[in-house]
């Protein structure tokens, strides 16, 4: 076991909520405790950290939790912390507990936050990608994902019941306000008619061909999974105009919302935040900084912090054609 250097390292959650984030915070608390390094959460995220909510956890703080969705140290957006005020603040709370090093679980904003807070302060800190979007350069995989796609394809797989029911059409809104990973993959597996995505230069004249076509071919029910992002127009847009195009369509529209976020990860997702939290402590005790930890062909790998805020994982093409394809 190596001996560490550092005495005390915090860990905090901040941004959106996703799966798996509980699992993560756990494999950070316990990866320290075998590490013979005290671990400090910090509650409500960057905001704890001004408010100075931070207590010690132990092996134990964090049983019985790897199975919760959601996360137990909460999480919230800070206006302060985006002044300079703000993160001196916050910095003399970390100085006053100790703290020598940051674990931030989060997506792209929260590491564009810590990013400005090490360069002002010199901080080291690491960072796990946590986020059900899926849109975070540096890894095949980010926390909450997973659970978040099976959310998504079990309630299509409910409506497409309702839909062959009643020979109705349904679109139905996935989360992915910026990318459609989301959408393009539980489509797939949902085997939906049509996929619109923010990636994709999708029309109103490709929709109506590609329902005209169903018709045709025998189906009697369709259903289009979409993006919030889609640039084609929202949802209940969509919905309308087909209903003007298709006169005879009973047109129905369900919007996911965030039941996508909540609900208890799946084993990938637990598995992913539990290798991540020790990687991170790792990293740390290495004496790495301003790194985010992820998975690359089932190995970890580090990506500098700047190259997973300004770069994007891309859409499969692969995963493209096959919508297409099996669409027929």
């Amino acid at each position: 076991m190596p001996e560490a250097s550092l005495k005390k390292i915090g860990v905090l959650t901040s941004g959106g909520d996703s799966p798996g984030m509980n699992a993560a915070i756990r494999a950070v608390v316990r990866a320290c405790a075998y590490y013979q390094i005290k671990c400090v959460g910090v509650r409500m995220g960057y905001e704890g950290l001004i408010q100075n909510q931070m207590s010690e956890l132990g092996a134990r703080s964090v049983k019985h939790i790897i199975n919760r969705g959601g996360t137990f140290l909460q999480t919230a957006r800070s206006k302060e912390f985006r002044t300079k005020e703000g993160r001196e603040k916050a910095f003399k709370n970390l100085q006053n507990n100790g703290i020598e090093g940051l674990v931030v679980i989060g997506g792209d904003g929260s590491f564009t936050g810590a990013t400005v807070f090490h360069e002002e302060f010199g901080l080291p800190f690491i960072g796990i990608p946590g986020t059900i979007d899926n849109d975070i350069f540096g890894t095949d995989y980010t926390i909450g994902y997973d659970t978040a796609l099976n959310t998504a394809i079990e309630a299509i797989d409910r409506i497409r019941d309702s839909a062959t029911s009643h020979n109705r059409v349904f679109f139905v809104e996935v989360m992915g306000r910026d990318a459609g990973f989301i959408a393009l993959s539980s489509g797939i597996a949902s085997g939906a008619q049509d996929i619109l995505i923010p990636e994709e230069n999708d029309s109103l004249t490709e929709l109506f061909e590609t329902l005209q076509k169903s018709e045709q071919s025998g189906k009697n029910s369709s259903i289009v999974v979409v993006a919030e992002g889609e640039e084609l127009g929202n949802v209940f847009e969509l919905a309308k105009a087909t209903e003007k195009r298709f006169p005879g369509y009973d047109v129905r529209v369900t919007v996911l919302g965030h039941i996508q976020r909540g609900g208890n990860p799946t084993c990938m997702d637990r598995v992913l935040a539990s290798r991540l939290g020790v990687a991170a402590v790792e990293a740390l005790i290495d004496g790495k900084t301003d790194l985010m930890a992820g998975l690359r062909s089932n190995r970890i790998v580090f990506t500098p912090i700047q190259d997973a805020i300004k770069k994007h994982n891309e859409i499969d093409q692969e995963l493209i054609k096959i919508a297409k394809i099996l669409a027929v």
